[in-house]
C-alpha cells in the first residue's frame, strides 16, 4: 500500500513531465510540416544589420546597427532603475528618514547627470546617425 501512495505523490510530475516532453517534441516537429520549404525573397534579404544573411561569416560590416542596440540596452537599463528607486523614495508607507530620502534623490541625480553626459558625447560622435 505505501508504494501506491508513492506512485500517486509523483502522479502529477510525471504528467507535467510527460505534457513538457509532448509540447517539446510537437513545437520541434511543426515548423517542419507548416513552414514553407520556398521562403519569400523579402525573408531572405538584408534586414536591418546591413548585409546578407547568408554571406561569408568572414566579410566586413558596419557596426553601427550593434551601437544603437547596445545604446538602447542602456537605456532601457536605465529606465529598469529608475523605477524601483521612484516607487521606493516616494512611497511613505517605507518609513525612510528624511535624510535617507535626500540622499537617495542625489545619488540617482548624480546617476542620470553621468547618463546624459555619456548619451550627449554618444550623440555628438555620431553614433545615433544612420549611415
Amino acid at each position: 500500500m505505501a508504494s501506491a501512495d508513492f506512485l500517486l505523490d509523483w502522479l502529477p510530475i510525471l504528467v507535467f513531465l510527460g505534457i513538457s516532453t509532448a509540447l517539446g517534441v510537437l513545437f520541434l516537429l511543426m515548423p517542419a510540416v507548416i513552414a514553407p520549404a520556398d521562403p519569400d525573397p523579402e525573408k531572405v534579404s538584408t534586414y536591418e544589420c546591413g548585409f546578407n544573411a547568408f554571406d561569408d561569416s568572414r566579410m566586413k560590416f558596419d557596426v553601427q546597427f550593434y551601437i544603437v542596440a547596445i545604446l538602447f540596452i542602456i537605456v532601457d537599463l536605465d529606465v529598469a532603475f529608475l523605477f524601483p528607486w521612484a516607487v521606493m523614495l516616494f512611497n511613505p508607507e517605507l518609513g525612510q528618514d528624511r535624510g535617507f530620502q535626500i540622499f537617495a534623490f542625489w545619488s540617482m541625480f548624480v546617476f542620470l547627470a553621468v547618463f546624459t553626459i555619456g548619451f550627449l558625447y554618444e550623440w555628438k560622435k555620431g553614433a545615433l546617425e544612420w549611415r
